[in-house]
C-alpha cells in the first residue's frame, strides 16, 4: 500500500496499516518535504528498517503496477481526483471524508467504480463500532415505532482564521501542487495545512467535515435511499477574518416521510445534553439520541440504555480498515462502500449550495439539479484549474 497525504490524519491510516501483518507500506507521498520527513521516522517507530519511496506527486504512486492499495488523507479538493485516477490505475481506494469536495464529483467517483470494479472505503471508522450497529439493530426492531424525524447535530463552525499576510511559502512545501485543480493564489499560512477546510476553494467547513460520521447512523439505520425534496440552510459566515465556510449553518430537510435536521449547537433534546455530537431518532412510541460511543433511548416513560430482547441482527465489523482489507482480498464492497455513502453525502452538498444561495431549494434528483434555480446547480460542480481536471474512466 501507499499513503498518499501525510499530515494528522495520514500518520493516523500508517498507524493502522503498520499494525496489519498482511501490508507492506512501500510509498508515502505528501507535497510538503516535512510532512515526510515526520513520516519517515514515525514509519521507523512503526516498522524499523522498513524500505520506503517518497513522493511529492501521487500520480508516481499510480504509476507503480506493485501498489494494490492507496490511502487517501490529503485536502478534500483532491479526494476525488485522486480516487478516480488511482481506480484507472488499477488501485483499491480507502479515502477520508468528506467523500468530496462536490456532489458532481461524487456521482464521477461512483460511475468511475462502477466501471473499474474497484473497492472503495470511506474514513468513516466509528461505522464500525458496536455502539453504531446496535442503535441500528434497535430502530430497525420497530420499538420506537415508524420513525419520522432524526436530528442531528455537531456543535461548532469555521472560525474566521483573522486577517494573516499573504507570504512566501515555506521552501519544503510545493504551494502550486498543494493548491492543484484549486484557484491560483498566493501562499497564506491560513488556508494550507491545519485550517484549509475553512475555504470553499478546499473544503465545507465543520459541516463538511462532520457529517458523514453522524448522518451514517441515520441513513443506515434507516435504510434511507430517497434524497430530499427540499432544503432549507441558515447560518453565518465569520466576520472576524479571512475564512469563508459557514461559521454556524442549521440546515432543515424534508423527504417524503422524514424531516431531518441539522444544527451547529447541541439541541436543547432529552438525551442530548453533554455530547458535542450526536442523533436524535423520534419515533411514535419514543425517541432515541446516539452518539459515537453512547445511546439513550425514552420509551414508556423510562430512560434506557438497550433493550435486550430486542436480538442482534447485523454482523460486526472486524475492524475499519480490517474490513476493507478483507475485501481487497475478497473483491466484496466494504461497509462504508462508495454506494451507501454517495447516498450519504449528496444532501450535505445540498445544504452548502442552500446556505451559499441562501434560500431554500427543490431537489430534483432525476436529473441532478435544484428546480429553477441555476445559480444553486452551479455550486455543485467547480472549475478546476489546468491542466487539472475531474477525470473519466
Amino acid at each position: 500500500m501507499a499513503q498518499i497525504g501525510v499530515g494528522g490524519m495520514g500518520n493516523a491510516h500508517l498507524e493502522w496499516y503498520a499494525a496489519c501483518e498482511d501490508v507492506d507500506i512501500v510509498a508515502i507521498c505528501d507535497v510538503d518535504d516535512a510532512h515526510i520527513a515526520t513520516t519517515l521516522a514515525n514509519l521507523e517507530r512503526l516498522r524499523p528498517g522498513a524500505k520506503v519511496d517518497t513522493y511529492r506527486d501521487f500520480r508516481h504512486v499510480l504509476d507503480r503496477p506493485d501498489i494494490d492499495v492507496v490511502s487517501c488523507a490529503t485536502p478534500d479538493h483532491w479526494h476525488a481526483i485522486i480516487a478516480i485516477m488511482a481506480f484507472a490505475a488499477g488501485k483499491d481506494v480507502y479515502g477520508e471524508k468528506p467523500l468530496s469536495h462536490t456532489l458532481e464529483e461524487s456521482y464521477a467517483m461512483v460511475e468511475a467504480q462502477r466501471r473499474t470494479g474497484r473497492v472503495f472505503q470511506l474514513g468513516t471508522q466509528i461505522h464500525a463500532g458496536d455502539n453504531y450497529h446496535r442503535a441500528a439493530e434497535l430502530i430497525r426492531s420497530g420499538v420506537l415505532g415508524p420513525i419520522h424525524e432524526v436530528n442531528l447535530w455537531m456543535n461548532g463552525g469555521s472560525p474566521g482564521c483573522g486577517f494573516p499576510a499573504e507570504e512566501d511559502p515555506p521552501a519544503t512545501l510545493d504551494w502550486d501542487l498543494w493548491l492543484g485543480p484549486a484557484p491560483k493564489v498566493p501562499y497564506n499560512p491560513a488556508k494550507c495545512h491545519g485550517t484549509f477546510r475553512y475555504f470553499w476553494d478546499y473544503s465545507g467547513g465543520v459541516y463538511a467535515d462532520f457529517w458523514c460520521h453522524i448522518a451514517d447512523i441515520a441513513y443506515w439505520a434507516l435504510d434511507l435511499r430517497a434524497a430530499p425534496r427540499t432544503i432549507a440552510a441558515r447560518g453565518e459566515t465569520p466576520g472576524d477574518g479571512i475564512a469563508d465556510t459557514p461559521a454556524w449553518i442549521d440546515v432543515d430537510y424534508e423527504f417524503d416521510d422524514l424531516r431531518l435536521t441539522w444544527t451547529s449547537r447541541t439541541p436543547d433534546l432529552p438525551g442530548a445534553a453533554g455530547k458535542v455530537i450526536g442523533a436524535q431518532f423520534v419515533g411514535e412510541n419514543g425517541t432515541m439520541v446516539v452518539d459515537y460511543g453512547t445511546r439513550v433511548l425514552f420509551l414508556d416513560g423510562e430512560e434506557l440504555t438497550d433493550l435486550p430482547d430486542v436480538p442482534q441482527s447485523l454482523p460486526r465489523s472486524p475492524g475499519h480498515v480490517r474490513n476493507f482489507l478483507d475485501c481487497v482480498k475478497t473483491r466484496e464492497q466494504p461497509e462504508s462502500n462508495l454506494e451507501c455513502v454517495h447516498r450519504m453525502t449528496l444532501p450535505m452538498h445540498l445544504g452548502c449550495a442552500s446556505f451559499r444561495v441562501g434560500r431554500e431549494l427543490t431537489w430534483d434528483g432525476q436529473n441532478r439539479c435544484f428546480v429553477g434555480d441555476d445559480e444553486a446547480t452551479r455550486l455543485l460542480s467547480k472549475s478546476y484549474r489546468a491542466p487539472w481536471s475531474l477525470p473519466t474512466v
